[in-house]
């Protein structure tokens, strides 16, 4: 397919950008266009599934007969087999006169069934018997009548993690997949972004008789950097509100960043106490700065203890068993996983006192001799010095914890991610009012 071919197509079909993905998309649906074969249209919901449809139906011997988009997941399961398939006079309570289906009235032409994951399991059934035979019943008759329809589904969830669950029919995804198109999301396509915003933009503005909006250079980056979860409809809506709300033509950053949703954050987001709760939420939530300090904060306390651990053995310990169990809460959130079959060559029970005791962390040269203090001085100097650190902002996170709840001293260290006994240690060792 020539470079012109394609934009021949894009311009009939109003297709707007370049990207690869959307390129040979393109390409395979003009290719299997003038065939009969079954087409299987994946793309998230919003990327513009229903304009390929129209492409395969428009290209093929077909375009002169009936064309039907119906939304599966629109139909209750209750009516569904007679939207698609018709009924006879009486068969069901309201059937006051028969009504052909879709599948009857679209005989010669295409039918695009869209969201085809949310189809019930019974009118599954009655598809794969239309796409294996041509064959089809009206509900309430024995009478079994032929059709010729080509048919074209889309969807948006992934089909085989529904056929592994049950909710779809193996045979019927196999007979669908013939020829697969997947449809790229709008973050996939790069600069396409900008292009759609200008369209989109210049539609509005003539819409509504007003000057089309541009954006700066930053907005531009606001754009192409957003994810689009809502893909090609979201954005249309966004060109929309902005074209109508925004009163100054020239669009920056900062003015299309309020016309975005809020990204969710990867990092672990705190949950409303119940003071903030009854205070509205009024209260200040921790910030993202905080709540990453406390997870940096936990493990370096971790690394200290093992470097406690490692320094009284170092100066000698005959007893690793004492040296464990004085360490006992370093192995605390280990212990409270869950238990893990060991391989056969480690069978044998374990005890600490047992252990052989561990080679000194040196990168060369020989393993220092007990009374070589120079090495252990490091250690207790880089202890000490990370203890000091470590005790302070552990003392400014439970005093603002316990600011932040009222003194509620459960609440605080529910938020904290300890237990209410270790605050209480905590606060008795910081000589916390």
């Amino acid at each position: 397919m020539t470079p012109q071919e394609l934009q021949s197509v894009k311009q009939r079909f109003g297709i707007i950008g370049n990207s690869p993905h959307l390129n040979y998309a393109i390409q395979v649906a003009v290719q299997v266009a003038p065939t009969d074969m079954t087409v299987m249209i994946t793309g998230e919901s919003g990327s513009g599934k229903e304009s390929f449809s129209k492409i395969i139906h428009a290209l093929s011997a077909r375009k002169h007969n009936t064309f039907i988009a119906i939304n599966c997941g629109a139909i209750p399961e209750g009516t569904i087999d007679s939207e698609l398939f018709g009924h006879e006079k009486g068969s069901f309570t309201g059937a006051v006169d028969a009504r052909k289906g879709y599948f009857e009235v679209t005989n010669g032409g295409t039918i695009f069934l869209d969201e085809i994951g949310e189809m019930p399991l019974g009118t599954q059934a009655r598809l794969l018997r239309v796409l294996e035979n041509g064959e089809f019943i009206r509900v309430g008759s024995s009478k079994v009548q032929k059709t010729d329809v080509r048919v074209v589904a889309a969807t948006n969830v992934n089909l085989l993690d529904a056929v592994a669950k049950g909710r779809f029919r193996e045979d019927l995804y196999y007979r669908l997949s013939t020829v697969p198109i997947t449809v790229p999301a709008l973050r996939e396509r790069g600069q396409d972004i900008e292009l759609l915003f200008r369209k989109f933009a210049v539609d509005f503005a003539e819409k509504y008789r007003v000057r089309p909006v541009q954006l700066h250079p930053d907005a531009v980056q606001v754009l192409l950097g957003y994810p689009w979860p809502g893909n090609i409809r979201q954005l249309k809506n966004v060109a929309e509100q902005v074209s109508i709300l925004e009163l100054e033509r020239d669009i920056a950053g900062e003015a299309l960043r309020k016309y975005l949703p809020a990204q969710r954050s990867s990092l672990p987001l705190a949950l409303p106490t119940e003071a903030e709760r009854n205070l509205g939420g009024r209260a200040e939530p921790f910030s993202d700065r905080d709540l990453l300090y406390k997870v940096l904060f936990d493990m370096r306390r971790d690394m200290t203890e093992l470097k406690q651990m490692v320094l009284q053995l170092a100066h000698g310990a005959t007893d690793g068993a004492t040296v464990l169990e004085s360490h006992k809460a370093l192995f605390e959130d280990v212990t409270a996983l869950p238990a893990q079959p060991a391989p056969v060559a480690h069978q044998a029970a374990f005890h600490p006192a047992a252990a052989p005791r561990p080679e000194p962390l040196l990168l060369s040269g020989p393993p220092p001799k007990p009374d070589d203090d120079d090495t252990t001085q490091d250690i207790e100097h880089d202890v000490e010095e990370e203890n000091l650190s470590l005790e302070r902002k552990e003392k400014e996170l439970i005093i603002k914890a316990l600011a932040r709840n009222s003194n509620k001293r459960k609440q605080a260290a529910r938020e904290l991610g300890i237990s209410e006994r270790t605050l209480y240690r905590k606060i008795k060792q910081y000589a916390i009012d």
